[in-house]
């Protein structure tokens, strides 16, 4: 029997259409699909708009339109955003179809039965943003930090859960089950919730004669169920609850994706409900952070949003959806900046994949007729490979299962980057010089293997390109992926295809050149002893990574220059440095330098350099000090 998963997105309110914080969401759920069902597990996922509440009246009449024909509207752009992207839903649910509202009104009677939902009367600060009442903790300099508004104080007779009286029950269970909310820092954050005072009960609904549209109270018609107790409950409703076979077959196997502004109702409301109800808690809540523009949270309020279709049209979807599971640290903020998006595609993509692929194909192209070749006798470098690519796998795969996908990708890199360091030590095109025909066969197959290895594997995330390149391969997915490890999948004959540019490099947009005011000769003439301050944003702008020099030599005609090949970690290159009055090759070769990756290429004596030595100047004759790294820090670590 397959192993059964089950992942959520965040419900998503239809008060305002889809952004890149929505989209991160949507894409990360649908790696972990995509992820599972590549380990051949049997997996659901569900995503969905909530479509209920006080924001979306006043939004549907500040469009001129009725809530419900709003609500198809931008439900609508949900459901084609998430199309446009190529996100593989199982299923996509509204809260305003029969099949949910049956289901919350058969709950909320059975909890009401349980005797767990009073009537009473309740006066407190109310968030419209939040759509619940806010307690004093919660509220800072008098307003809500969330939505940095004042919140409303509202006082009226409604119904209320009695989420208070499981209060310590779900203090007990999380500790008890430590990995229920994760990362760590919202286990805690939940269990500081439940600490002390009392859990207010919550109020779950408003009068008809201020709010027609929701979900009609089953034991009182003149109330409707207001948000929470209504959006929360399509987790279970779009799966069947209580009988039918997704429900059977899927919960409590459930791992649900919010963002670190929700955690209060999936962390607190959610499981209390589920208590009451006699429903069996879900698996893992699974909380990210935000993505900061500018230290601030990127929001529609704000007037920061930036969508995903902007993304996909300038950089590309597999590109977009690399540069959000590679660079958020999970459970962490991230800054969104279209400079790291570009480097992310250039070094990342670019120097490290998509030369490695395309080296390798051209190289096949040239030494083999394009033909994919047996293992020769001599396998220069294999035992190595396997045991590197074994390594690689099992941090992929342990670290993803754990939704830290960063972490994850950077472990199949390590390995991508190793096979570019492979080719420069095996040196096909020598062994071809030499016709040593064996080792060169045994070179070109380890490389296609281990390209069609950790292609496979990344197809959760490059949803478009992996296809094809393992369709140019002359090969499918496999159904066990535990045969990677073999890195012997390929049919030696098969001739391969022609895949072009994978990851063209992006050139970043250069800023408007700044001239400044022409200043007095004697002002001009003065020098500082230290330089400007600059912004953190200028530092950031200068790529300083450690590299290797592989090569060293005199540039002819000159007495201050050496000609440097350098293994810059994501590609080798050249690079000019006025050291040679201090420094023989000799005394470089095989150290690791301090080089800035993306300066502009120069021409210096004839030679081009692209980047530059970091050296110190000292003594009265400015003379130059270079700044070697430790031995232990790898070749494309960045400083900063």
């Amino acid at each position: 029997m397959k192993e059964t998963f089950y992942v959520t997105t965040p419900i998503y309110y239809v008060n305002a259409e889809p952004h890149i914080g929505h989209a991160y969401s949507t894409i990360l759920a649908d790696f972990m699909n995509r992820f599972h069902i590549m380990l051949g597990h049997d997996s659901f996922f569900l995503t969905g708009t909530d479509e209920h509440g006080d924001k979306i009246v006043a939004a549907a009449a500040a469009n001129n339109s009725s809530p419900r024909e709003y609500t198809d509207t931008v439900s609508g752009k949900f459901r084609a955003a998430w199309d446009r992207i190529g996100i593989e839903y199982s299923d996509f649910i509204r809260t305003t179809e029969e099949r949910h509202i049956k289901i919350v009104q058969q709950i909320l009677q059975k909890v009401y039965d349980n005797g767990d939902i009073y009537f009473g009367s309740y006066g407190g600060n109310y968030c419209v943003g939040c759509e619940r009442f806010l307690t004093e903790k919660e509220i800072i300099n008098g307003k809500c930090p969330e939505h940095n508004r004042e919140p409303q104080y509202i006082e009226e007779k409604n119904y209320f859960f009695k989420m208070s009286k499981y209060q310590q029950w779900l203090a007990d269970y999380i500790n008890a089950n430590p990995d229920f909310i994760r990362p760590e820092r919202y286990r805690n954050e939940v269990l500081s919730m439940l600490k002390g005072e009392s859990l207010e009960d919550l109020c779950i609904s408003r009068p008809v004669s201020r709010l027609t549209w929701g979900i009609p109270l089953p034991f009182d018609k003149n109330f409707v169920t207001y948000v929470w107790f209504d959006a929360l409950i399509n987790y279970v409703s779009a799966i069947g609850y209580p009988d039918g076979e997704s429900f059977k077959k899927y919960w409590p196997a459930v791992q649900h994706i919010i963002a670190k502004d929700i955690l209060k109702p999936h962390g607190v409301f959610w499981p209390t409900m589920l208590k009451s109800a006699g429903i069996e808690p879900y698996r893992n809540l699974n909380v990210h952070g935000y993505w900061n523009m500018d230290e601030s949270k990127m929001s529609k309020s704000l007037g920061n949003v930036v969508t995903p279709d902007d993304l996909v049209a300038k950089y590309g979807n597999d590109q977009m959806r690399y540069f959000f599971l590679r660079e958020m640290t999970f459970g962490l903020d991230a800054k969104f900046s279209e400079d790291v998006i570009v480097d992310r595609i250039n070094y990342d993509l670019a120097n490290d994949l998509g030369n490695l692929i395309n080296r390798t194909f051209n190289m096949n192209n040239r030494f083999s007729g394009g033909l994919i070749p047996e293992f020769g006798k001599d396998n220069p470098g294999r035992d190595e490979l396997l045991a590197g690519f074994k390594k690689a796998v099992d941090g992929y795969i342990d670290h993803c299962s754990k939704f830290q996908t960063s972490i994850g990708i950077e472990k199949l890199w390590e390995f991508v980057r190793s096979l570019n360091k492979y080719v420069d030590e095996h040196k096909p095109w020598q062994l071809a010089k030499e016709n040593d025909t064996g080792r060169l066969a045994s070179v070109l197959r380890n490389l296609l293997e281990s390209i069609y290895s950790v292609t496979v594997l990344l197809s959760p995330v490059l949803i478009t390109l992996a296809p094809r390149i393992i369709k140019a391969l002359g090969s499918t997915a496999p159904a066990d992926t535990s045969s990677l490890l073999k890195l012997d999948n390929l049919k030696p004959g098969l001739k391969t295809g022609d895949l072009g540019i994978l990851f063209p490099r992006i050139e970043k947009a250069k800023a408007e050149d700044k001239k400044p005011d022409a200043a007095p000769k004697k002002q001009e003439e003065k020098k500082e002893p230290v330089p400007g301050l600059i912004d953190i944003s200028d530092f950031g702008k200068v790529d300083i990574r450690v590299a290797k020099v592989l090569e060293a030599e005199r540039v002819e005609g000159s007495d201050k220059l050496l000609y440097l090949k350098v293994d810059s970690g994501y590609d080798q290159r050249y690079i000019v440095a006025g050291i040679a009055q201090h420094y023989a090759p000799e005394d470089v070769r095989d150290k690791k330098i301090l080089l800035v990756a993306n300066l502009k290429p120069a021409k210096i004596f004839g030679k081009e350099s692209n980047g530059m030595l970091l050296a110190a100047k000292t003594g009265p004759k400015d003379r130059p000090v270079v700044i070697f790294a430790d031995e232990n820090i790898q070749p494309g670590a960045r400083l900063g």
